[in-house]
């Protein structure tokens, strides 16, 4: 037995996980989580203010995190049982397992990642630090360095057999995932394009399906008390390495197609009812509102001894460590008087004295591209009236696929069959089923009003009623009555 073996089987641990049972870690794993820039995923909620909405929906990124470092190993484990030609190396799926752990970074980021998961980049940043571009993939790859150099893991990585630098860059590369236009040139430097196939486990940009999808599928389903229809379990089973055009893809048996849309649906569902839900919705906009007036009175030290605001921290790696959702009880709890707005609108969450949503309507995406680029604005500017300006209402809209925008997910998706489990193609929706869906997106727009007296409010629901019928949106039902009859032109 090699002495990296040994020292895996001597310090391993064993995590007893709701979703996945008994999960065995590598100990590099383990000196991994035991860092404060990871345990600080225990304190960022997974579904941010889906909390507010769904009691069970407690669970935090820590653990999703280590879920998708378990099922990345394994995956990588499968392949290479199934086809040991592959040639995949113990080193190989140790970095798979680190990219797993710290996957995020790149894609929908933990590590990397402000307070109440994508509500900082998606709805704070944007009204706090207005025309300021940041991929929050750039820092995600800045927060995995600073964890490496800050704990001093570079000796811990080579104890175990990982090559430096080449593997720590071959971690990145996987958390940002392969580049699915990557065809004749191979850019990457961690591995060469023979393992092109280990570049789709963690973050598959080809066709989204991977094993981040696989946990947060399975976990917040359970947290939240949504049956989910898809088992990874067999998808590992049936997982095999095949090449085209000169790279090698991970593919599926053709009989697992319509268990794939099942998978798809069920992303499209989790938004429909929780992700995009009205009142989360409204939460993460109250929220993010709260940070907007809050962000020149929280000061956050970072390296140096500089001190930095809440949208600032994000500039230094220090800084945003501390940054968790601990604000907001920060915020809340506080008696500072720069602080009364945030507090004030803070205290309306918890006492669910939210905006109210007045009503809403779907569209699908060309509908949405003919708008007026300024659309919110005009569409705020309808509904004044009775006692109501334009300041009183929030407009937020909610777009919901199935992982691919308007485009059906499984046209990326390649099968191999039972007879030639070597050859792949993809498989036309017409030998699928004459029932699947012919539209795969779709964009919620809903109208929320600061102030809750119902009289005024029926004024605005009426001229919204009007705005929608003018643009050949469907008009919202008044209740009571049949829903109108759409003219499928939109005229």
């Amino acid at each position: 037995m090699s002495k990296t073996w040994f020292l895996f089987y001597v310090l391993c641990q064993v995590f007893n996980d709701p979703i996945h049972g008994h999960m065995t870690l590598h100990p590099l794993l383990v000196k991994i989580i035991d860092t404060p820039q990871f345990q600080r995923l225990r304190n960022i909620k997974q579904l941010g203010g889906a909390y507010f909405v769904y009691p069970g929906a407690s669970h935090n990124r820590f653990e999703h995190s280590i879920g998708v470092g378990y099922l990345a190993g394994e995956l990588a484990k499968a392949l290479s049982a199934t086809q040991p030609e592959l040639n995949i190396t113990e080193r190989d799926i140790l970095c798979v397992q680190i990219a797993g752990l710290c996957h995020d970074l790149g894609y929908l980021p933990y590590l990397g990642h402000g307070p109440f998961s994508h509500l900082y980049d998606k709805m704070f940043i944007p009204e706090a630090r207005p025309g300021h571009e940041w991929r929050h993939e750039d820092a995600s790859l800045q927060m995995f360095d600073h964890l490496v150099e800050r704990n001093g893991l570079q000796q811990e990585m080579e104890r175990y057999g990982l090559v430096l630098p080449e593997d720590q860059t071959f971690i990145k590369e996987m958390i940002v995932g392969l580049d699915p236009e990557t065809v004749d040139e191979w850019p990457y430097e961690g591995r060469s394009k023979d393992k092109s196939f280990l570049y789709e486990i963690v973050a598959n940009k080809t066709n989204g399906i991977d094993v981040d999808k696989f946990d947060y599928f399975a976990r917040d389903c359970h947290h939240l008390g949504i049956r989910n229809n898809f088992d990874h379990l067999r998808y590992f089973r049936f997982a095999r390495v095949c090449e085209v055009d000169g790279q090698r893809h991970i593919c599926t048996r053709d009989k697992e197609v319509n268990n794939l849309y099942d998978m798809f649906h069920t992303r499209y569902s989790l938004h429909r009812r929780a992700y995009q839900h009205s009142v989360n919705k409204i939460m993460e906009f109250m929220i993010a509102e709260a940070f907007v007036k809050a962000d020149e009175h929280i000061q956050i030290e970072g390296s140096g001894g500089k001190m930095f605001t809440l949208s600032t921290a994000k500039d230094n790696m220090e800084a945003f460590t501390k940054l968790t959702d601990c604000v907001f009880n920060q915020i809340l709890n506080s008696s500072d008087q720069g602080l009364a707005e945030a507090r004030e609108i803070l205290q309306r969450i918890i006492t669910r004295n939210h905006y109210k949503l007045l009503t809403e309507t779907n569209c699908t995406p060309n509908q949405i591209e003919i708008l007026e680029a300024n659309w919110k604005e005009e569409l705020t500017g309808a509904l004044q009236g009775d006692g109501l300006n334009p300041e009183d209402f929030v407009v937020i809209d909610s777009t919901m696929d199935y992982g691919r925008k308007d485009k059906d997910p499984i046209e990326k998706v390649y099968f191999y069959s039972k007879r030639d489990p070597t050859r792949a193609f993809h498989i036309p929706r017409e030998r699928v089923s004459s029932l699947l869906p012919t539209c795969f997106s779709e964009t919620l727009i809903r109208v929320y009003c600061k102030k809750t007296d119902e009289e005024p409010l029926e004024h605005a629901r009426v001229c919204f009623r009007k705005w929608c019928k003018d643009r050949g949106l469907p008009v919202p039902q008044v209740e009571g009555q049949e829903a109108p009859q759409q003219n499928p032109g939109g005229e």
